[in-house]
């Protein structure tokens, strides 16, 4: 073993490497053993000690595997045979037969699983069957930002021990910092399992410094329909200037909506609350007012928060999702006391991410945006959501609250490496940043552009600038797909599939694939990709070399 300033040095070290200088070290390294000659047979190893962990991780940002392949690299050094592996990777008939399993998962959305754990998530909750020989653990990740925080990981902790399986240690919860708190719970895993001492040395980097998020003011300079007139839809292209603002090309920025005030205000006189009433909220004194304004979710409650206010006022009121006033208007409070005695079940609104549309390294101290305005029915009437509808009526001068949500598993790959980049609809946002820098830095990797919408004349998004891009050679290729100007449906998959020949090409020449939009459309390109590879590749081994992809880091996702 090393000293601990040493190991310490080590994993810095390691953490700024990308693979390539990985790989360099491993060999440079592999030299000095072998001049070493006899000497190199005298290092200390790892004495094997019999016991066998399973670290299986769900991600969606890639930092559950981060920290599952950190916490691999401790449990060998402490002589454990160890396996890292995606959950969506994960054969589901081994659960039975291990020893010890570790999981790191991540939450999305409305309390759900990343879609890499889908699968086993389903399995566990699905399936009859005990895991008495079972020995678990579960870190999960989070962000206190949602409601529902940590729920998969909570799921996955309650449902593995209804299953029979044995607890070794109690669920960690991590918010964004997670870096101490995952140290700290993997010391107690490695405790249990064969009495380690805790670890001095950090086993994470953090990966920045932070104290919770930094919150930016910016002021709106430009907010335009790219929509033409006659089109279904209304997608807004908005240019953000912000002091002293840093992101990379791949995040996206966080925006917590504010309620609409004369909502506020029907809420105030209906219920008969003072609005000047002080409230604790997460450790802030806020008023009723600047509750109901800015903090709490009070358009769409979810049933989960109609059930609470149903057992609050004693009434027996139908599960469903409504708007706070209309439930107020239908089951009324019996007065303002009653009304101030539930304020703080309602929960937490929650922040909405939006892909950044630019790069800095083409529009400094700026963050662009490419919003589409959601538009649904509810009772047969026509909503709007929150956020984007308020983010759609901005006006320049404007000024509006967000925080950068870093993902670093949605990079551009080294300036001479080739990209796909399959973006319909907003999913384009990102790849108008990808190319803005590409650009900016004279990149010398091929780009090929996959976008679709509606219809050619009212929906093609950026159009001036694709165009601008290809005369000036920045995009090789481009392909659009605009499903509803024939009277067959043509989507960006079917172009992939036309072009699979081609597709399959750049693959080979180590093309780094990107996909953004929706979850249904990215599952939908996924399954084309597969039958590309199959049929233009020639290869019965289709889902092995797509998982190579993925390990390798050339298949990334940003979908919603």
């Amino acid at each position: 073993m090393i000293p601990s300033e040493k190991y310490k040095q080590l994993q810095e070290l390691i953490a700024s490497l990308n693979k390539e200088e990985l790989i360099w070290m491993k060999g440079f390294l592999e030299g000095v053993l072998s001049k070493m000659g006899d000497d190199a047979s005298t290092i200390a190893k790892p004495v094997a000690n019999g016991k066998k962990i399973t670290i299986a991780y769900g991600t969606e940002s890639g930092n559950s595997k981060k920290v599952a392949s950190v916490f691999a690299a401790r449990a060998k050094q402490e002589g454990i045979q160890t396996k890292v592996v995606s959950l969506d990777q994960y054969r589901l008939t081994d659960l039975p037969k291990e020893e010890y399993f570790l999981t790191v998962i991540s939450t999305q959305g409305e309390g759900e699983p990343p879609s890499s754990a889908k699968k086993f998530y389903d399995h566990i909750h699905q399936n009859g069957f005990k895991l008495p020989k079972l020995k678990y653990g579960v870190l999960a990740l989070g962000d206190t930002s949602y409601p529902l925080f940590c729920k998969a990981g909570e799921d996955v902790d309650n449902q593995l021990d209804h299953l029979g399986a044995e607890r070794i240690i109690e669920i960690q919860r991590c918010d964004l910092d997670f870096e101490n708190d995952a140290q700290n719970w993997f010391n107690g895993v490695l405790q249990k399992i064969n009495g380690s001492h805790a670890v001095s040395a950090p086993l994470l980097k953090p990966s920045r410094k932070s104290s919770g998020k930094k919150i930016f003011q910016g002021k709106i300079l430009t907010n335009i329909n790219l929509n033409d007139r006659g089109s279904a839809k209304q997608t807004h292209h908005i240019e953000i200037a912000a002091d002293e603002i840093e992101y990379k090309s791949g995040d996206s920025i966080g925006i917590v909506p504010h309620n609409p005030k004369h909502l506020v205000q029907a809420i105030i006189e209906h219920t008969g609350i003072d609005p000047e009433i002080a409230f604790v909220h997460r450790d802030e004194t806020c008023s009723a007012y600047e509750l109901l304004h800015r903090k709490l979710n009070i358009v769409y409650l979810p049933e989960r928060v109609v059930s609470k206010y149903a057992t609050h006022i004693q009434m027996e009121i139908k599960p469903c999702k409504t708007g706070l006033l209309e439930l107020l208007t239908q089951y009324p409070v019996k007065d303002a006391a009653q009304f101030e005695s539930f304020i703080q079940q309602l929960e937490p609104t929650t922040p909405r991410l939006y892909s950044i549309a630019s790069s800095l390294e083409k529009f400094d101290g700026e963050v662009h945006l490419t919003v589409g305005r959601d538009t649904f029915s509810i009772a047969e009437e026509q909503k709007f959501g929150l956020c984007s509808d308020h983010l759609c009526a901005l006006k320049p001068g404007d000024t509006i609250d967000f925080y950068v949500h870093h993902n670093d598993q949605f990079r551009l790959p080294d300036e001479d490496k080739d990209v796909i980049m399959i973006g319909p609809g907003t999913g384009i946002a990102p790849f108008r940043a990808f190319l803005a820098e590409r650009d900016a830095v004279s990149a010398a990797g091929r780009n090929w552009l996959f976008f679709g919408d509606q219809h050619f004349t009212t929906d093609f998004l950026y159009q001036t600038e694709i165009q601008e891009w290809i005369e000036n050679g920045i995009l090789h290729k481009v392909d659009l797909a605009f499903s509803r100007d024939q009277s067959e449906k043509v989507y960006v998959q079917d172009k992939i599939r036309k072009h699979g020949d081609e597709f399959y090409s750049w693959l080979q020449s180590g093309a780094t694939v990107y996909i953004c939009g929706a979850k249904r459309m990215s599952e939908d390109v996924e399954k084309t990709i597969l039958e590309v590879i199959r049929t233009a590749g020639k290869n019965e081994d289709a889902e092995a070399y797509f998982n190579q992809l993925k390990e390798s880091g050339r298949y990334l996702k940003d979908v919603y």
